[in-house]
């Protein structure tokens, strides 16, 4: 299992911001199958039923209590922790929350990550920083073709504008302070994602799950919206190729290689997937039958109607591509709330979840994905 991702994890650090999120968790319990010692910095779990606690993550990796806020102590924790990769994806995650935190949401998403970013200037060995966005920091046009690396940044709500403005910090710091730097600074920006262990409020399949498991009809309100919808596995897959072909480039002779991955990569899933709320609502239905309710509400806070990636960038960069398509993708993530869900411990909630990475990773082998190969 080692061999993937060119056997780059196998015995090295990795500090991961926001590992007690749902998508960190998951990296998290990805990373330690890759033999790779976890350093995990976050505030605790934003959600009772976390997948982070599920797993048992705090006694099996190490597990510090930190806010990205506080420039002085995440520097502190970096440094002692001195990793070959950062991981950063604490954040404020939900648009609506972002409508009534928004100070907290901006000093989160963009000074959070310039604090990261600073902190890292600290470090003197060969270190690679991936920097978690979203597909929600371009300004959305509500056209049909998805948005490339190039295209312009924005945001309506705060979230979104948050992350944009993450992006601009990134690429400040990256051209400010990280040329010559042992260090090398990439963006990237996934869609929305799906997986078994997320309980998240106001998001989707946490909302149907919950909905479902109580025997109620599943309330939507944006039914028509369209999302490029993904298994939280793809991205991280994205995510790893990326940080390690940074590493592996910056041992050649070639610097230009390893300066045309240290820019922003979308990681979204095929153009197929890309289906409104009412089509993943159907597709959820089909694995864990029940009913559903159009709750439209009449004056809602803004959220885009219609989003979508370009991931040219990464196919040809990377060799990327997805392995699930969006009904496999749908079918494991329910999969995983039917086993895991509620009365699994942890042993069992592990074991889970690592089929899942197992399966994951044996179709991407069997289509030949770079990493996989």
């Amino acid at each position: 299992m080692n061999s993937l991702f060119g056997n780059a994890y196998s015995g090295k650090t990795v500090f991961i911001t926001g590992h007690t999120g749902f998508k960190g968790a998951w990296l998290c319990e990805w990373l330690l199958l890759l033999g790779a010692r976890v350093v995990g910095y976050s505030l605790p779990a934003p959600t009772r039923a976390a997948l982070f606690d599920k797993l048992g993550l705090r006694t099996r990796i190490r597990h510090i209590d930190g806010d990205i806020r506080e420039l002085e102590a995440l520097t502190e924790a970096l440094i002692d922790a001195n990793p070959d990769f950062v991981f950063h994806l604490a954040a404020k995650t939900i648009v609506r929350d972002s409508y009534q935190n928004p100070i907290e949401t901006f000093c989160t998403n963009a000074l959070g990550t310039a604090h990261v970013l600073q902190a890292a200037r600290s470090l003197t060995k060969d270190c690679v920083v991936i920097c978690v966005t979203t597909d929600k920091c371009y300004e959305n046009r509500e056209w049909v073709y998805g948005y490339r690396e190039e295209d312009r940044l924005g945001g309506y709500d705060p979230y979104s504008s948050s992350k944009a403005a993450a992006e601009i910090v990134i690429a400040s710091w990256r051209r400010s302070f990280f040329r010559g730097h042992p260090v090398k600074i990439a963006s990237v920006r996934a869609g929305n994602v799906i997986g078994g262990g997320d309980w998240a409020q106001d998001r989707i399949v946490p909302d149907c799950i919950r909905a479902l498991q109580r025997s109620d009809p599943i309330s939507i309100r944006n039914p028509n919206a369209t999302r490029p919808w993904q298994h939280v596995l793809e991205p991280l897959s994205g995510y790893l190729s990326l940080s390690a072909r940074i590493l592996q480039a910056s041992h050649t002779p070639e610097p230009s290689i390893g300066d045309s991955l240290c820019s922003a990569f979308n990681f979204g899933p095929r153009h197929e997937s890309n289906r409104s709320v009412a089509e993943l609502v159907q597709e959820i239905l089909k694995h864990w039958p029940g009913s559903w309710k159009d709750k439209s509400e009449r004056n809602p806070p803004h959220e885009a109607g219609r989003l979508n990636l370009a991931i040219d960038k990464a196919f040809h960069f990377l060799g990327w591509q997805p392995a699930w398509d969006f009904e496999k993708a749908v079918a494991k993530t329910v999969e995983w709330y039917r086993c895991c869900g509620t009365v699994a411990n942890q042993e069992e909630t592990v074991a889970f979840t690592r089929r899942q990475i197992a399966e994951y990773e044996t179709t991407a082998r069997e289509k030949g994905l770079s990493w996989a190969s």
